[in-house]
């Protein structure tokens, strides 16, 4: 390995940097020098091998005379998967263990391995369950693996998946949050290794098993009585998991208290992985002002909302829980509490149609009740064991047609504004998993493809980022689109290229003052404040304090966030909050906002 990368090092010099299919050519030729064909050399070999020689072998490392230049050529030529932290942060997923829910949604997965929703064959789910549902653990991991892709973990956004957060009790909540922030404040740290092996022996020790036939075998009985509809899920999992001696002994010490979480809450605000974001899925009906308020407090600046439909027939008929009256006050604390919202819409559900979809979805993005900030666009599937396996049956459903699905999906691709983020367009299901319905990964390449050979333009904002090239700031341009919310005004400046590419952008909220008034005594803003809900640059990670090429640290965000403070104060406003992270709290000091409570503040 060491000849390989010297190799590769003597031509960086040389040239200065090495395309993708020059590095593969030099891996083939050392590896048609090896006989043994089990220690051939790959790419994804090359970046942990020279971490490892860094931290652990310094003299060996400092023989080969690696310059900081140098060095950065080589991390950049060796990281696998670029677009991973192309959208500025590096995000780590992580799954809460299996329990009950609320509701018994048709179209829903069934797996008794899982959270409700969730599929054992998932990516995010494989690693949870490899990791017993820890949350230190599961983050450890991701954590190792992204750095040996080369990439850059200085920045981090926490997603906790699993079915709706707020049915789980609150000590748990409060646990699961402690332990994201604590495996990342400890990150890096020898003794971190030690805290790891002690958890997987704890939870070797008290009989849960962590492989993947075991595990399958386990609920295999109580499976097959949920898939034949003779049991329901919540039953099941309360007999798995309610009664178990290992789950009830792992439950009595999955409780936390505030005063464990804000002491990890301090240490992360200066720790080597920050969190710039923690994302939380949820239900409209579950979303309350002491909700959020927890949410808040548990460092939370993004909420996963499942919608679906904002058609009252489709949701009665899939037994979606919630009403759309709901949904609306969902949207309308979400906005004033200052959290970025993310919704989740459901396309081909029983009993819908094209246009009924495409209808529904114009609402979502024009009517003043709704406008998300960031949409999970995805037809329905049909899973085994789901309850909508019956209506398959009947012939009651039907999955689109490819051509009826693209057709739709087009429609609100183009519908979607600019300062809409379509986030995806399939769930993460495997291929095996699906029993009829769109089995394609790509279809959003097919959507984008279609739309470029009818010579239309999308304008939502995961097709404009900057992504991992480079930006000339002499070329932005400061960009500031107005709409009206049911209540808020709302501000969303961009930072664009000549051909309207996103570097960076800042979404100011100016609450109606009637609202605020109305609901003073359950609210933590006052009136006259504005609040900043997000603020985002793009390109490829910057380590904190250093620039790298992309548009982080070039003063992009600093200047969003002036403009803002000009807009709110030619408004009226006195004071500006933020919904800052953890993470970004020293930022938002060094601008001048002091905490406040759940937010920090600028006096204008």
């Amino acid at each position: 390995m060491e000849s390989l990368l010297l190799d590769i090092l003597a031509e960086l010099r040389e040239r200065g940097a090495l395309s993708d299919a020059r590095l593969a050519q030099i891996i083939r030729g050392h590896n048609r020098a090896i006989a043994d064909s089990k220690k051939h050399y790959a790419k994804k070999k090359l970046l942990p091998f020279y971490l490892k020689v860094r931290e652990s072998d310094p003299e060996r490392w400092a023989a080969w005379d690696i310059s900081p230049t140098l060095e950065e050529q080589l991390l950049t030529l060796l990281q696998v998967k670029p677009r991973r932290t192309a959208s500025g942060v590096a995000t780590i997923s992580v799954i809460t263990k299996p329990w009950s829910c609320a509701s018994d949604c048709l179209y829903c997965p069934n797996d008794l391995r899982m959270p409700k929703s969730y599929l054992s064959d998932e990516p995010a789910c494989q690693r949870a369950e490899r990791n017993y549902f820890d949350p230190y653990l599961q983050v450890a991991s991701r954590l190792r693996a992204l750095t040996q892709m080369g990439h850059t973990t200085d920045k981090i956004e926490l997603i906790i998946l699993g079915g709706t957060w707020s049915d789980y009790p609150q000590a748990y909540q409060l646990w699961f949050a402690t332990e994201l922030f604590r495996a990342l404040n400890e990150g890096g740290l020898k003794e971190a290794e030690l805290g790891i092996r002690a958890r997987r022996r704890f939870y070797r020790d008290i009989g849960l098993s962590n492989r993947s036939e075991e595990l399958a075998k386990s609920v295999a009985r109580l499976q097959q009585e949920v898939d034949n509809g003779g049991l329901s899920f919540n039953a099941a999992v309360e007999q798995l998991y309610g009664r178990s001696g290992p789950w009830q002994s792992i439950a009595q010490d999955q409780v936390a208290g505030f005063e464990e979480l804000d002491e990890q809450h301090r240490v992360n605000e200066g720790a080597r992985h920050r969190v710039v974001g923690l994302v939380v899925e949820t239900r409209p009906d579950a979303i309350t002002c002491e909700s959020l308020t927890l949410l808040r407090r548990l460092g939370c600046t993004k909420v996963q909302m499942g919608i679906q439909s904002l058609d009252p027939t489709i949701l009665r008929l899939n037994d979606r829980g919630g009403s759309v009256e709901q949904v609306q006050e969902a949207f309308a604390l979400l906005r004033v509490f200052g959290f970025k919202i993310h919704v989740h819409v459901m396309l081909n559900l029983y009993g819908s149609t094209c246009v009924k979809d495409k209808q529904d979805y114009l609402r979502l993005v024009t009517e003043g009740f709704y406008l998300p900030d960031e949409v999970k666009l995805y037809p329905c599937v049909l899973v085994a064991g789901s309850r909508l396996c019956e209506r398959y049956a009947q012939g009651a459903w039907q999955p689109y047609s490819e051509e009826e699905l693209l057709d739709v999906l087009t429609a609100d691709t183009l519908n979607t504004p600019e300062y809409v983020r379509i986030s995806r367009m399939i769930r993460d299901i495997s291929a095996c998993d699906i029993v009829a319905g769109n089995k394609k990964a790509n279809i959003r390449q097919m959507v984008e493809a279609q739309i470029e050979e009818a010579g239309q333009s999308i304008v939502e904002i995961r097709s404009r980022e900057i992504s991992t090239s480079g930006v000339a700031l002499e070329r932005l341009v400061l960009k500031t689109l107005s709409y009206e919310t049911s209540v808020t005004q709302e501000y969303f400046l961009q930072w664009v290229t000549p051909e309207n590419g996103i570097a960076g952008f800042l979404r100011l909220s100016l609450p109606r003052m009637d609202f605020v008034l109305q609901h003073q005594s359950t609210l933590p803003v006052a009136p006259h404040e504005a609040m900043i809900r997000e603020v985002h640059v793009y390109g490829r990670v910057a380590e904190l304090h250093k620039t790298v090429e992309g548009a982080q640290h070039l003063g992009l965000g600093r200047q969003l966030i002036e403009a803002a403070c000009g807009i709110a104060k030619d408004r009226g406003c006195a004071r500006l909050n933020v919904i800052s992270s953890v993470g970004t709290r020293e930022y938002y000091r060094a601008l001048g906002f002091e905490d406040n409570g759940l937010y920090q503040q600028k006096v204008l």
